[in-house]
């Protein structure tokens, strides 16, 4: 892949070494020189073997300073739980003309909640919702009646995380103007959450690479082991 003379620019000012995760929040925030708000996303590769099922990673994490982004919410549902979502902050709440509007190929949202009432009819959408990642789960906690706690949850820092299908996983701690110290949490929240979900078949070191970098900047590796054995110890 050719980069651009502005990235290999900045890859020159990383070096090939694990960083401590203040050093590498301090760098990554140095180098996210773009004319927007960067996100600061954190890649790990971990050590599962994706193609047996008891070893897939997925769980959920809440950032204590959320993720910097405004997630758009719809929640798919009838009756008394429409005032409870709209109340929550819900951004569009409804069922059958949303049902439509999805069949039609809308999919302006970030994230769908549906209750159980209406899972029969919001199954049917699975080869539509399912490939952007949409599709409400339970295990997620996106197919769920508590709906107001759902939302206000999910606005506030909630995020859902699962392994890819080369046993990694991405996902935002924040953003590039986040102070340090509100990076460094989010990323160790993150971690001990991440640990909470280690598969019990997994034996061993868990996270083999980790990774920070900016949207369109280079990457940081992190020194892992380093940073695990702070969480050991209550920091």
């Amino acid at each position: 892949m050719k980069h651009s003379k502005r990235y290999r620019a900045l890859k020159e000012k990383v070096a090939a070494q694990k960083y401590t995760i203040d050093e590498a929040i301090r760098l990554v925030k140095e180098l996210a020189s773009a004319q927007y708000d960067e996100s600061i996303d954190l890649s790990i590769k971990l050590n599962i073997d994706p193609k047996k099922t008891d070893q897939l990673v997925r769980g959920i994490s809440h950032l204590p300073h959320g993720t910097g982004k405004k997630k758009t919410i719809l929640v798919l549902t009838k009756g008394e739980k429409e005032k409870e979502a709209k109340d929550a902050g819900a951004d569009h709440v409804g069922f059958e003309e949303y049902i439509q509007k999805i069949n039609s190929g809308w999919a302006a949202v970030d994230i769908v909640i549906a209750t159980p009432d209406v899972m029969s009819d919001v199954g049917k959408l699975g080869k539509i919702l399912g490939p952007k990642g949409l599709m409400p789960s339970p295990k997620s906690g996106t197919v769920t009646f508590d709906v107001g706690a759902q939302i206000k949850a999910l606005k506030k820092g909630k995020v859902d995380f699962k392994t890819d299908k080369t046993g990694c996983l991405h996902i935002s701690v924040g953003r590039a103007s986040f102070d340090a110290e509100k990076l460094r949490e989010n990323v160790l929240t993150f971690l001990q959450d991440l640990s909470s979900a280690k598969p019990s078949s997994v034996k061993g070191q868990f996270v083999r690479t980790m990774t920070l970098s900016s949207t369109v900047g280079p990457g940081i590796g992190l020194d892992e082991k380093a940073i695990f054995n702070e969480l050991r110890k209550g920091g």
